[in-house]
């Protein structure tokens, strides 16, 4: 007798939220499972982007998956709402057990499985810490001891998001060297962890053998800037730093084809096939501001190639796209192009 064959979710499935759990002020782990009990499976450190049914149309959001892959009869997502936040707002206030979303992905390149090293630093702030979360949980569930020195810096201790779980699990192996840097203490709770804003000297008492470390950084952009001047001025290689961002990307973005000129005067046409539209736009606008110009809504996530999540089928014509990681070489030969950073050349049909 035969074992049946797994069947793992992909993104045609929505997720169903099956549980929530409070991690800190203002930040909420969501545990999904595909309705039709599927497994997932995706590397630590990817993403998915989600649909949020928010008043007024629905909003496409991305999020780290804060699981990891060795567990995979779930996924969780743990959001962190910033002032103004729309999307993650939504989540806190309104998502509950039972409601299903859709979802894209899984997607990104961030993972130390894509960059195997004998040691690592993990650097985090605030909910950046969910990657560094995730690769830390499949380390450990491997049964080896990893090489880990892992800093997160948070305004105060009680924000350190995921805090117990970790002293667990480096309490139960070695191999995790655990450092939190918070800006300021909580009133009643002594605090002997360090202190102040993540430095050069702070880096060098928490991971003395930094420069024999593979680096992956997380965070706000200003921090992620800090923790880059303070590796590059330490003499650290940088090609060994790896960093998550779903904003403008810190390089430039993929070189572009010889032979391709983009002239502002030239005028393409787009078919969108399935809405049954076509216009005329000029060839350096991208295809996502084509869309939108004309009525339509193509879903899209970071609007810099990163996501994936405007990632459509092209039947005809060319595009230029210059992308940063959001659409793997296999899509590419299928056809599929991202609209938020493909520009039309001549006459364009895509199925949207």
């Amino acid at each position: 007798m035969t074992a049946p064959a797994l069947a793992f979710w992909t993104d045609a499935e929505p997720l169903e939220c099956v549980s929530t759990l409070p991690e800190a002020p203002n930040v909420v782990t969501f545990t999904f499972q595909a309705p039709s009990g599927a497994l997932f499976r995706f590397q630590p450190g990817q993403f998915v982007t989600l649909e949020l049914p928010v008043p007024g149309g629905p909003l496409y959001r991305t999020y780290t998956i804060s699981s990891s892959p060795s567990r995979p009869t779930s996924l969780t997502i743990t959001v962190k709402a910033q002032a103004g936040s729309l999307g993650t707002r939504w989540m806190l206030d309104h998502l509950r057990p039972g409601m299903r979303l859709r979802a894209t992905g899984p997607g990104g390149a961030f993972s130390h499985l894509n960059h195997p090293a004998g040691k690592y630093l993990f650097i985090s702030a605030g909910s950046g810490i969910t990657p560094m979360m995730s690769m830390t949980t499949y380390m450990y569930d491997a049964g080896r001891d990893p090489d880990i020195v892992f800093i997160n810096c948070a305004r105060r201790p009680s924000e350190i998001i995921f805090r117990q779980r970790l002293e667990h699990m480096a309490s139960r192996i070695t191999g995790i060297e655990l450092a939190w840097v918070v800006e300021q203490t909580d009133r009643y709770q002594p605090w002997t962890g360090y202190r102040g804003q993540l430095n050069q000297l702070l880096l060098g008492l928490a991971a003395p053998d930094y420069l024999e470390r593979e680096v992956f950084c997380c965070g706000p952009e200003p921090f992620m800037a800090a923790v880059r001047a303070a590796l590059s001025g330490l003499g650290y290689d940088m090609s060994r730093y790896h960093q998550e961002s779903f904003s403008a990307p810190v390089g430039a973005t993929e070189d572009v084809p010889e032979g391709i000129t983009l002239d502002e005067g030239a005028k393409a046409t787009v078919e969108f096939s399935a809405s049954g539209v076509t216009i005329e736009c000029a060839e350096t606008e991208t295809l996502l501001a084509a869309a939108r110009s004309a009525g339509l809504n193509i879903p899209s996530g970071c609007t810099f190639g990163i996501c994936g999540t405007c990632k459509v089928k092209k039947t005809e014509g060319q595009v230029h796209m210059v992308h940063n990681g959001g659409i793997t070489e296999d899509d590419i030969a299928n056809g599929y192009i991202l609209a938020c950073c493909s520009n039309p050349i001549g006459k364009v049909s895509i199925v949207a």
